[in-house]
């Protein structure tokens, strides 16, 4: 594939800020490749060793990746504020966008009323001194998961799921760090391992959660942190089981101070019970998000933890961000209390599992939880674009593997439950016809 956007410089710092120029100004877009450290270095009359240290420096950043005979080319979601119209691949006009990974918005609860009746308490503004977690939220959250059964020594709260994965990664490791993370796995998550100059291990999953065998080999080679999808894994839809739960935690606890991150992303929206890792080492930490259940604008997390993890958490928010806004703890308080949106967001989640179960069995793969379908295909590239060209866009499993076999990742929130036959239809003519369904090794 030609490279369009011309890298310029004299120096590693020239070269770089130049890649960096191309991804702000979005012509050099997600997976856009890049030249052979040889090719660059003839074209602008530099050592080889000078594009070398420019690259590496890039990829220290997460803005690069090496991928073996795939070449250099850019993140999925490169560290480098662009342009908002650079920042994903247009959908064409007719064509169903089944890639976003969103939920379905019209399954949020409406947050009018609740802004309407924080605004009408008219409470007093508060002050810095007066910031920070607000005990009722820390209460409330604590009691939420103490009926999934995670006791929480103590609680603080981030901005969203991932804002709070990097403050634990950031407190606990140094940049080269291992962590094993799941293989296939959250593209975002892959990316900020990346963007903080950590080094990502893959661990295979299959229905059940992370296996064992590969969870003990990651430790085995020397992962300093473990990151783990409790439920409603993106991209595979596996959730933990009670089984699985106990051997990994067994395998957790050979090895004591190494720090595991708990995500449960989809929280009140899964169908299936919680089988936490929580305690298993004496570092951890288990993130609660409210995106998925009450909209992706509510950034706030519960982060729960052992005392020493969340008063690192803690300590990092506040001398960055501070604290995440206490109108936004208020409201999402309001949203827990409230029994409507309790009843509507069990509706949702009934919604989600039978559209992603109608999928799953029309075309015979695993996933037993979330919003996701993960479906394994011999050719991602020609599966992309002939669904495509049938009215259907999907995202690539590249976003997602490390070593896992291809596959492709369907979003069943804009997907009507009569558009799941012909969705399978159109999967099974752009796979060559679906395998067994084992989307991992």
């Amino acid at each position: 594939m030609p490279v369009h956007y011309q890298v310029s410089g004299a120096t590693a710092v020239e070269i770089s800020a130049s890649v960096e120029a191309g991804v702000r100004a979005g012509e050099l877009g997600a997976g856009a490749p890049l030249p052979a450290v040889r090719a660059l270095a003839q074209t602008l009359g530099v050592s080889p060793a000078t594009v070398a240290k420019a690259y590496q420096a890039l990829r220290q950043r997460g803005v690069i990746e090496t991928a073996g005979r795939n070449g250099t080319r850019v993140r999925h979601r490169p560290p480098v504020a662009a342009s908002r119209s650079a920042r994903r691949p247009p959908v064409p006009p007719g064509v169903l966008d089944l890639s976003t990974g969103e939920s379905d918005r019209r399954l949020l609860p409406a947050l009018g009323p609740h802004l309407a009746a924080l605004a009408a308490e008219n409470a007093s503004p508060i002050g810095y001194a007066d910031a920070g977690v607000l005990p009722e939220f820390a209460e409330r959250a604590r009691e939420r998961l103490a009926a999934d059964g995670i006791e929480a020594p103590a609680i603080t709260a981030t901005s969203g799921a991932l804002d709070g994965i990097d403050r634990l990664l950031a407190a606990h490791l140094r940049p080269g760090d291992p962590v094993a993370v799941e293989d296939p796995g959250w593209a975002n998550a892959l990316d900020l391992i990346a963007a903080l100059g950590l080094r990502a291990v893959p661990v295979p999953v299959d229905d059940d959660g992370p296996t064992e065998g590969g969870l003990r080999a990651a430790l085995a080679s020397g992962a300093k942190a473990v990151l783990v999808t409790t439920r409603a894994q993106n991209p595979t839809g596996a959730a933990v089981s009670a089984d699985r739960a106990a051997a990994l935690r067994a395998v957790l606890r050979a090895h004591p101070d190494v720090l595991l991150v708990e995500d449960d992303h989809a929280g009140e929206l899964a169908s299936v019970p919680l089988h936490s890792l929580a305690g298993a080492t004496r570092t951890w930490a288990f993130v609660r998000s409210v995106s998925k259940p009450y909209g992706p604008d509510l950034r706030v997390a519960a982060v729960a933890g052992d005392e020493a993890t969340v008063a690192r958490v803690a300590g990092r928010m506040r001398t960055g961000a501070g604290w995440v806004s206490t109108l936004l703890q208020h409201l999402v308080l309001r949203l827990w209390q409230d029994q409507e949106v309790a009843a509507a967001v069990a509706a949702a989640g009934e919604s989600y599992d039978r559209r992603r179960e109608g999928l799953r069995a029309a075309l015979g793969v695993r996933g037993r939880t979330g919003i996701n379908v993960w479906v394994p295909v011999p050719d991602e590239t020609r599966a992309v674009t002939t669904l495509r060209d049938l009215g259907y866009a999907v995202a690539p499993g590249a976003l997602y593997r490390q070593s896992s076999p291809p596959a492709v990742r369907i979003t069943v929130s804009r997907l009507a439950e009569a558009d799941i036959a012909p969705l399978a239809t159109a999967v099974v003519r752009a796979a060559g016809g679906v395998g067994s369904g084992i989307f991992s090794a």
